[in-house]
Formats: structure tokens, sequence, C-alpha cells
């Protein structure tokens, strides 16, 4: 584990996050029931999705499929349910769901039940998809291992101007970025691979993983060019997962649920609920930086009932956390 003194030392090198204009309020929702603590958890903020989603063609729910074979470490069915429950007395349009999946994304969807909702939601007329078949996609330039140029491509759906885009993230531990919450659940949702059908073979969710440092910065950028179509996240935390995450873990029954339409807000709020020193998260630091939302507890006004030391768990981290906070030190 970090010792007192490394920990001091990354601490004061570590950057410090700007101030955006304005407060962030994020609900903090706990409860013995996940689907319901969704709902509450997004009914919290209710008056700051409305405006926006009031102004939409379709809603677009981003769930976490990264691992389409554990259910750990996946968004849960009921968490969709959650979000659909919220939204069935005040959305008339369709949905969607849709996820670009490290490897088969129809896998995620058959083996946790999501073909099941779609059943139960028949109003919504919901759709799934995989955002790898589509074939649309928007360029980002990024930095490679060596801080040279390299460029991905993003899943296009996800620049949508006409879908309200819904992240149904997870509270969990990582292996390359200390946390993943909602910035990274859709940062990392947004690079594409091919599919049996494509003519080129190729697989750029890889691309980020060139490196500790460059990682931080790469999602800081793709979430910064993602920012403006962002509706609102909700994080499951009923059951979060701990040490060698995002897939290989272990459960915390936290049981919880987070909600806001500030997304760097709602995480920095989720990193407290896991104990990890926020200084370490890079990306979330750098997104706040940014200007992308708020990574300052000062500014963050919590709705829900719930009160972070109430709910504060200390989750393990990733076996190799030491080698991760690389990124804080010197070149």
């Amino acid at each position: 584990m970090v010792s007192r003194r490394s920990f001091l030392s990354l601490a004061a090198a570590a950057p410090l996050a700007a101030r955006p204009e304005g407060r962030s309020a994020v609900a903090l929702v706990r409860g013995e029931d996940r689907r319901k603590n969704v709902t509450q958890a997004l009914v919290a903020v209710d008056d700051q999705i409305r405006p926006a989603l009031k102004r939409k063609k379709y809603v677009l729910i981003k769930p976490n499929g990264v691992a389409v074979k554990n259910q750990l470490g996946s968004t849960h069915a009921d968490a969709l349910r959650g979000i659909l429950d919220y939204l069935e007395p005040r959305w008339k349009g369709p949905v969607v769901i849709a996820e670009s999946s490290r490897d088969d994304t129809w896998d995620a969807y058959e083996n946790f039940g999501y073909k099941k909702v779609v059943s139960e939601y028949r109003r919504f007329q919901p759709k799934l998809v995989d955002l790898n078949e589509e074939e649309r996609f928007e360029t980002l330039e990024l930095a490679d291992a060596n801080l040279h140029q390299m460029q991905v491509r993003l899943a296009g759906r996800l620049f949508d101007p006409d879908a309200f885009v819904i992240g149904s993230a997870i509270l969990k531990a990582h292996d390359a970025v200390v946390a993943t919450l909602s910035v990274k659940n859709m940062a990392l949702a947004a690079p594409l691979h091919s599919t049996k059908k494509s003519s080129e073979k190729f697989h750029d969710k890889t691309r980020y993983h060139c490196g500790f440092r460059q990682m931080h910065f790469n999602i800081m950028l793709t979430a910064k060019k993602m920012r403006p179509f962002w509706g609102v996240t909700v994080i499951d935390g009923f059951e979060g997962m701990e040490g060698n995450g995002p897939i290989a873990g272990t459960p915390v029954p936290s049981r919880v649920a987070i909600a806001s339409t500030d997304f760097v807000a709602a995480d920095r709020v989720g990193v407290e609920l896991m104990g990890v020193n926020p200084a370490w998260v890079g990306y979330l630091n750098y997104c706040g930086k940014a200007g992308l939302g708020n990574f300052d507890l000062a500014r963050i006004d919590l709705r829900g009932g719930t009160r972070i030391d109430d709910v504060r768990r200390t989750y393990k981290l990733h076996t190799r956390i030491e080698k991760q906070l690389e990124w804080m030190k010197p070149l």
C-alpha cells in the first residue's frame, strides 16, 4: 500500500482542479433496493434534468458493459429498470440502449438480461444498439506512448444533438486510473473496434492503454469533446467493486446510488464514498481543471437525505496502485 510519506509527496504534486462557475447538485441515496435507489436519485435532480430532456428527440442510455461475462463489473438490469421507471411518467419518446463493449456487445446484452428489460418497456419502443456496428464516428487526436499524435474513432451516436444521453455507471476500482465511474464510463465507451463485417481490423479502445500518464490526459481530452452531449449520469453503487477492477475485483455492499447532470461532480462524490484520495484520480482532476464540471466538494450541493460520511467505505485498490500513481510524479 502507499505509505504516508509517499502519499504526502504525491498529493503535493497533484494538479489542482479549477473551479467552474456555479454550483452542482448531486443526489446521494441509500437503500436496500437497487432499482428504487436509481429512480430516487434521478428524481432528486429532476429539476436539473427536465429542461434539457424536453428538447430532445430520443433518450440514449449508455450502460457499462466492459466485462461481457461479469455482472459485478457491468450495469445491472435493475439499474436500467430504475432509469426507465424514472422516465416512464416524464418521457413519451423512444429510448435507445447503446454500448461499445471491448468484446462483443451483444454478449453483454444477452448475459445481463437487457433483452428482457427491453420487452418490459415497450411503450418506449426500446432498441438495443452496438455502437461498433453503426460505422458512424467522430475522430479525435490523442497522445500515444511516445507522446506522438495518434487518432481514434469515437462512436458518432454519442455526439447526436437529438439524443438525451444518460450514463449508467458503477463504483469500481480500476487497473490503470485508480477508479472508474461516470466520466470514464462515457469516455471509454466511445472508442470503437471492428466487427466481423468490418473490412478493416482495428480496436481503438486499446489505444488508450498507452501508459498511465497518457491515459489520464487522453480521457480528459475525450471527455472534453463529449461533454456538450451529456445529459445525466447515475452511478449504481448498490454493489461496488474493489480490488482488481474493472473486471476481476470483489463486491462491496455500498447500497447507494448517485445522480447528477454534472458527471465530474458525481464522480467526486463517488470517490469520496470509496474512500479514495481524490488527488490520485488524474483524469477527474484534469476534467475539473478544464472546466468540465465541479471537482470541488465545496461547490457541490448534496440532495437525497444521505451524508457522505454515513456511507463512506474504504475500497481496496488494485494491487498495482503504486505503479498507477506514477502519473503524479515529474517525468
